[in-house]
């Protein structure tokens, strides 16, 4: 799905720079239906990087401590990046309730509030994600 993402917001830009440049036309669509494309890239591109734990993370502790030391540091910045996550997760929810009630069309007949579903979406799999790391390397 990412990479799919990915190559139609090439496509549909680059499609969008040769009509605007050699015929004077484009689709009136185009820069909303970018800027979706890039919120969708960036929040499957996250969980993909928390899948594979190769998000961004501050690790100076854990080379640095005592091995006994490294499941309650993993377990703290995972309980941590968890709740975040979660409460990101929750407001977005609300957000995209407003974004429901004012029924605002993104492009073509397709609403806001379904474009901005992902980030949601993202946000609980990526909590579920910390949820499950510290236990990954027992199991």
């Amino acid at each position: 799905m990412l990479v799919l993402a990915l190559v139609s917001m090439l496509v549909m830009a680059m499609l969008q720079i040769v009509l605007r440049n050699f015929f004077d036309s484009g689709f009136l669509w185009a820069e909303t239906f970018l800027r979706i494309l890039v919120l969708w890239v960036a929040m499957l591109g996250a969980m993909v990087a928390t899948r594979e734990k190769n998000h961004i993370s501050i690790d100076l502790l854990s080379r640095n401590l005592h091995s006994k030391w490294l499941l309650p540091i993993e377990l703290l910045t995972s309980s941590a990046s968890m709740s975040l996550c979660f409460t990101a997760a929750w407001f977005s929810v609300e957000y995209i309730q407003y974004e429901y009630q004012d029924g605002t069309i993104a492009f073509a007949s397709v609403p806001v509030w379904l474009c901005q579903s992902i980030i949601p979406v993202g946000f609980v799999v990526m909590g579920l994600r910390f949820c499950w790391y510290p236990f990954r390397k027992a199991a």
